[in-house]
């Protein structure tokens, strides 16, 4: 049976890491590793990854970022594949098998993306619209699509090791495109598998890094872009238009979503 390395970078996770770490626990695929790297989180995070000693693997310590939390636990993996996802998002039901299976049919495949989906603090899906508009370009793959808009959901993507030995590990200098800058320099070489079913779910809520900073990571996504397009560069234009568009997009979707908190607190207050 194939091997597979899950790895969870965290800093003050508490809210959300136990979920994570059920999710992958439950999927009671047999040769599986999980590996948490802590970056000395002081929110009760440790005393939750301390219930799971003897389940998963718990590094604690001081790092550089996210990206060097996923580079020490790279470090660490023995899988055959390996993946990382963020200590607030999940995997769905049976994602590692569907995974294993599409890499012993595909001997020749080194990376592979799935579908996911976009839920909230509570579980609920939202944004269903952006879910279908990046699942219609999975299905559309080209690198030089890639490199107009990242459409490749960073939960559901998973790699063999031996990539790791050919490519390297993330970009530690990257703190919000590292995901988006690894499939860049994957796909420069290999062309991704695709599994048309949802493997993860990624979490959206008012403390994510994403929320926070979603104008700051469209542009580095862009700069991101321009240096992987070398004679491509008729592409960056394209991108360019995509990355305002993102932060359109955004920018009014967290208005709505802010404007139905202040209507759900008055209307609690009212009661």
């Amino acid at each position: 049976m194939i091997r597979i390395s899950i790895i969870i970078p965290c800093y003050n996770a508490a809210e959300f890491i136990e979920e994570t770490i059920q999710s992958i626990l439950s999927q009671n695929y047999e040769n599986l590793e999980c590996i948490v790297i802590d970056g000395e989180s002081n929110d009760g995070t440790l005393n939750i990854l301390e219930k799971y000693k003897d389940k998963i693997i718990i590094k604690s310590g001081k790092d550089r970022g996210q990206s060097d939390a996923i580079n020490k636990g790279l470090r660490l993996a023995t899988g055959d594949i390996v993946a990382y996802i963020n200590a607030d998002d999940i995997y769905e039901k049976g994602c590692f098998q569907k995974v294993a299976n599409f890499f012993e049919r595909n001997q020749n495949v080194k990376w592979v993306h799935g579908k996911c989906k976009i839920i909230d603090e509570n579980n609920l899906e939202i944004r269903r619209l952006i879910t279908w508009f990046g699942i219609f370009w999975q299905r559309r793959y080209s690198y030089n699509k890639l490199l107009a808009m990242d459409f490749i959901p960073q939960p559901a993507v998973f790699w063999r090791g031996e990539l790791i030995d050919e490519i390297g590990s993330f970009d530690a200098n990257e703190h919000l495109v590292m995901d988006y800058e690894y499939w860049l320099r994957s796909g420069a070489r290999y062309n991704p598998g695709f599994i048309d079913e949802y493997l993860a779910s990624w979490r959206v809520h008012p403390h994510s890094k994403s929320t926070m900073n979603f104008s700051k990571q469209a542009m580095e996504g862009l700069n991101v872009a321009k240096k992987y397009a070398g004679s491509k560069g008729f592409i960056i234009p394209i991108q360019y238009l995509v990355s305002l568009s993102i932060i359109l997009v955004y920018s009014v979707l967290g208005f709505t979503s802010n404007v139905k908190h202040l209507a759900g607190k008055l209307l609690q207050v009212s009661q």
